[in-house]
C-alpha cells in the first residue's frame, strides 16, 4: 500500500504540472503563430519592391539613396535627368573638377553649365570628379563613364599620380588608354593639361607637362594647356592649401575651359549623329 500510495501520489503530481503547462504551451504557440504573420507581412512588401541595383540617372558619382528627397512622383530609378535629352558633357577627374572645398553651385562644371545656359547653347554638363583620383581609378572608372554616353569628355587627370612622383611612362599609358577608349566609343575628348610645383624637379616636371601635349598630338584631341592657369600660385584665387581653387578661381578655370570648349561645340561635330554614324 505504501508504494501503491506512493505511485499515485507521485502520478498525481504529475498530472498537475501538466495541468499547469498545458497553458503555458498554449500561450507560447499564439504568440510564435502571432510573430510568424507579422513576419510574413513584412517580408510581403519588400519581395514586390522594385530591385536597388540600376543604372545612374547621371555620370555624377552615385549619392546614397538616403539623399533622395521623399516625392509622391515615379520612383528613384526614373528620375529627371534621364528624360534628360541634351547631349552631354562629362567633367571627368579628380578633386579639381569635383570641387573640393567649394559649395556645389561653384565647381567649375556647375558654373561652366551656368556659362553654355547664357550663351544659349544646350548641353548638360555633369560632375564626374572624384577626390583622391589618379589616372589608375580613373580608367577603373572609364565603363561606369560609358554608360551614360556623353558627347564631351574634359579629361582631367594626372595631377595627383604627379604629386605622389609616379612612373611617368605608367602615368602616360593609363592616360593613354583612357583616352582610346573614349574615341573607340566616338567620344569628342578634350584634355586638360596640368603642371607641378618647381620642387619635383626641372626634369620630371618638364616631362610631366610634355605628356599631355604629347598625348593630344599623337589622339589629335582639343588641348586646355593649363586648366589652372591664371590661378595656380595666386593666394587670393586658391584656398588655404594652395592647390584647390576658391569659387572666384573656379570661374577663371571656366574661361580656361570654355577657350577650347567653345570652338568644338560651335562646330557641331560632337554631337552631329550623321558625324558619329560617319565617323
Amino acid at each position: 500500500m505504501q508504494k501503491q500510495f506512493s505511485y499515485y501520489t507521485v502520478r498525481m503530481t504529475t498530472c498537475s504540472d501538466l495541468f499547469r503547462i498545458i497553458p503555458r504551451l498554449m500561450t507560447g504557440s499564439l504568440i510564435v503563430l502571432l510573430v510568424s504573420g507579422l513576419v510574413g507581412c513584412d517580408q510581403s512588401p519588400l519581395a514586390s519592391s522594385p530591385p536597388s541595383s540600376s543604372a545612374p540617372a547621371s555620370l555624377a558619382p552615385p549619392q546614397p539613396a538616403t539623399d533622395d528627397k521623399p516625392s509622391a512622383g515615379p520612383p528613384a530609378t526614373t528620375t529627371v535627368p534621364e528624360a534628360d535629352s541634351r547631349p552631354r558633357i562629362v567633367a571627368f577627374g579628380n578633386s579639381l573638377t569635383a570641387g573640393l572645398g567649394v559649395s556645389p553651385e561653384h565647381t567649375y562644371p556647375a558654373q561652366l553649365q551656368k556659362q553654355l545656359d547664357t550663351l544659349g547653347l544646350h548641353y548638360q554638363v555633369l560632375n564626374a570628379g572624384v577626390s583622391g583620383d589618379t589616372t589608375a581609378g580613373g580608367l577603373r572608372r572609364v565603363s561606369w563613364l560609358l554608360a551614360g554616353k556623353p558627347s564631351v569628355v574634359i579629361l582631367e587627370l594626372g595631377g595627383n599620380d604627379g604629386l605622389r612622383g609616379l612612373s611617368l611612362p605608367e602615368t602616360r599609358s593609363h592616360l593613354d588608354t583612357i583616352i582610346k577608349r573614349l574615341k573607340e566609343a566616338r567620344v569628342q575628348v578634350i584634355l586638360a593639361g596640368m603642371k607641378l610645383p618647381p620642387n619635383y624637379g626641372e626634369e620630371y616636371t618638364t616631362q610631366f607637362e610634355a605628356m599631355y601635349r604629347d598625348l593630344a598630338k599623337a589622339h589629335a584631341l582639343a588641348l586646355i594647356p593649363f586648366l589652372l592657369e591664371g590661378v595656380g600660385g595666386d593666394q587670393k584665387l586658391n584656398q588655404a592649401d594652395g592647390i584647390h581653387p576658391t569659387g572666384e578661381g573656379y570661374r577663371i578655370v571656366v574661361q580656361n575651359v570654355l577657350h577650347t570648349l567653345l570652338p568644338l561645340l560651335k562646330s557641331g561635330e560632337s554631337h552631329s549623329p550623321t558625324s558619329k554614324k560617319k565617323a
